[in-house]
């Protein structure tokens, strides 16, 4: 078997993987390897060519190939090694990575110290339970994303989506462009899980109706799809009967949500969130294995690019300083805990509470929209840390909280975010 020596090896070649490998060359790691299980760096951006990225990181507005695009170049440019068509199958405990590829064959890496960036996949059609035949024409929304904008192939012309996720939404949109007829998108929640920018910019300036609190409950047709079922659900999403109505359509997309890819993240040990789906990590995103950094979508799934480029960025950091020896916890560590309206809360624990950094980011979604509400950030003594007022929150849309660390009560033990009404 080959083996090779690096200091950092990165697992996933997409925003997150390219971004935390620039951060750790600029902090001065020197070997570095990034392996890619695709053909080219970049990630699902590739087949993202829709505008809207880039406005926060760049302050510019670009398509998925040239944020992505940005990055690999800086890679490439670099002395950053990457390996593409290359699978890691394994990380074990003594710090070594098996992989494989066509060139290499089966090798292994010694290294330092690792981030996983491995991004996440679709939930299909298996993962919800719908019933029905199994016809061609029932696929993920991503997998029709790839087929129109990267393969050339259009998936359907009567299309059904079930879910409202920014893909799905997005993808109503393209599917309209293509000519195809999109009758609806379904929503089993009373609202939208995708950004408000995209329901308004993808459903409502093309007309396409939004049926919240519906889903699909069966599927009809043989060799292909010929129909699907929908009915109104109740507040347990459950479907009633009485409501239901048939259409027919050739072509059911499903944006029903994503799965960090943390296969490997098991195998290696790391502790995962039973909400994200994501490694428990600190606000340097180590994982609960010292040498193993987790970032960006196999972390938390985000909706906004931008802000996977911050995340791996305090990895790629973070990761350099582990290897450098730098990276010393303090004294104490801080729990943080989702509260009231809170689904969860990015980074689990604080364990490098120190004032020169003045402050930590949270990251958060929300259970359920709400308005003109207080976001508080409390200790686990009721002191108030941080109060921040929102108009507007909603599951689709992240929130990020910069919590000032020197509020933070020298006896506090943990923190916890809450939503709460606003009085008056």
């Amino acid at each position: 078997m080959k083996r090779l020596s690096y200091d950092l090896v990165v697992v996933g070649g997409g925003p997150a993987g390219l971004g935390a490998a620039l951060k750790a060359k600029e902090n001065g790691v020197e070997r570095i390897l990034v392996c890619e299980r695709g053909f080219k760096l970049g990630g699902i951006l590739e087949q993202c060519i829709h505008n809207g990225f880039g406005l926060q990181y760049f302050k510019e507005e670009l398509t998925g190939p040239e944020y992505a695009g940005r990055f690999a170049k800086k890679v490439l440019e670099s002395d950053i090694d990457v390996k593409t068509d290359t699978m890691v199958l394994d990380i074990t405990e003594d710090k070594k990575i098996i992989a494989q590829n066509a060139q290499d064959g089966l090798f292994e890496v010694e290294t330092k110290a690792c981030i996983l960036a491995m991004g996440c996949r679709e939930r299909t059609r298996e993962a919800i339970t719908i019933p029905g035949d199994r016809p061609s024409g029932v696929m993920t929304a991503g997998a029709a994303q790839r087929y129109v904008n990267v393969n050339g192939y259009l998936p359907g012309k009567e299309i059904v989506i079930l879910g409202s996720g920014d893909i799905g939404l997005i993808m109503a949109r393209r599917m309209t462009f293509e000519g195809a007829n999109v009758k609806c998108v379904c929503e089993v929640e009373p609202f939208s899980s995708g950004l408000v920018r995209n329901k308004v910019q993808c459903l409502d300036d093309f007309g396409i109706p939004l049926y919240l609190s519906h889903t699909v409950t069966k599927i009809h047709g043989r060799q292909r799809l010929e129909g699907v079922t929908i009915a109104k659900v109740d507040e347990k999403k459950n479907p009633i009967p009485e409501t239901e109505v048939y259409v027919p359509c050739d072509t059911l997309l499903l944006s029903v949500g994503l799965i960090p890819e943390n296969e490997l993240s098991k195998k290696a040990g790391v502790e995962l969130d039973r909400v994200t789906r994501g490694a428990v990590v600190n606000e340097k995103r180590q994982t609960n294995v010292e040498w193993i950094f987790s970032c960006g979508n196999v972390l938390q799934v985000h909706d906004l690019v931008d802000n996977v480029t911050e995340e791996a960025e305090t990895a790629g950091t973070a990761a350099a300083a582990y290897i450098k020896g730098s990276l010393k916890k303090s004294s104490r560590s801080l729990a943080v805990c989702a509260g009231e309206n809170i689904g969860y809360v990015v980074p689990q624990t604080i364990d490098y509470a120190n004032p020169d950094e003045k402050i930590v980011k949270l990251y958060m979604r929300v259970r359920r929209p709400d308005e003109n509400v207080l976001m508080t950030v409390k200790d686990n003594n009721g002191g108030l840390v941080a109060k921040f007022k929102k108009d507007t929150i909603a599951p689709g849309s992240m929130v990020a909280l910069s919590v000032p660390i020197i509020k933070i009560a020298d006896a506090a033990t943990s923190l916890t975010i809450a939503v709460e009404r606003q009085e008056g």
